[in-house]
């Protein structure tokens, strides 16, 4: 009986084994011998895809990159509701892969799918009537305000011991040892709250710019 056959090794396998890899333990846990083992090949297999374990690493960043949905900036929704889904999605990618934000945080580089990103985001801003120039400024706003929230928990960041809050010394932390236990229902508000509140001020600005215009 002829043996079952090993699937074949492919930048998408590899960067799908990575990408698990990173998200289950860390940037740290990827590294050519370890890739090579959860793949079941030899190491110098690996370099007929990739050169340095930073390059897979991008691969990664730019898979999680193509999940964000870009479809708002095509579909005939205004410029503040498109940037709002936009932002939605992008934050959704990041939260199932926050260990590879910090590789995203570098920028897009050479990247695709991180260029594709950019491309809609500034392409529909100008096309919705913003100056190149405020355009760029609002994705690079954007992007601050998104990786920013996807870095860290602040509910996390609270340990659930009240003995931690000394009265005396913090007399309005109280009840920040009970932050931890709704930290995704605090987080997701404090996002909307922020994203609420940039788009309030964009289209505060957008109106000027009407004016101007």
């Amino acid at each position: 009986m002829a043996r079952p056959r090993k699937p074949l090794l492919s930048t998408d396998r590899i960067v799908e084994t990575a990408r698990a890899l990173v998200d289950a333990e860390g940037l740290s846990a990827v590294s050519t011998r370890r890739l090579a083992a959860e793949l079941g090949v030899s190491g110098p297999s690996l370099y007929n895809h990739f050169r340095t374990k930073d390059e897979i690493l991008e691969a990664v960043a730019d898979s999680v990159s193509a999940q964000v949905d870009l479809s708002m900036f095509e579909d005939g929704r205004d410029w503040r509701t498109a940037l709002h889904d936009w932002a939605v999605s992008y934050r959704g990618a990041l939260r199932d892969h926050p260990n590879i934000v910090p590789v995203l945080a570098t920028g897009p580089g050479r990247r695709p799918a991180g260029l594709r990103l950019a491309d809609a985001v500034y392409g529909g801003m100008v096309a919705a009537g913003w100056p190149a120039a405020q355009a760029t400024s609002i994705g690079a706003l954007m992007r601050y305000f998104i990786m920013g929230s996807a870095l860290g928990s602040f509910a996390g960041g609270f340990v659930d011991d009240a003995s931690a809050y000394d009265p005396a010394s913090y007399p309005h932390l109280g009840q920040a040892h009970l932050l931890a236990e709704q930290q995704e229902k605090i987080d997701q508000r404090a996002f909307e709250t922020g994203l609420t509140a940039l788009l309030d001020g964009l289209t505060g600005q957008f109106e000027e710019v009407r004016r101007a215009g």
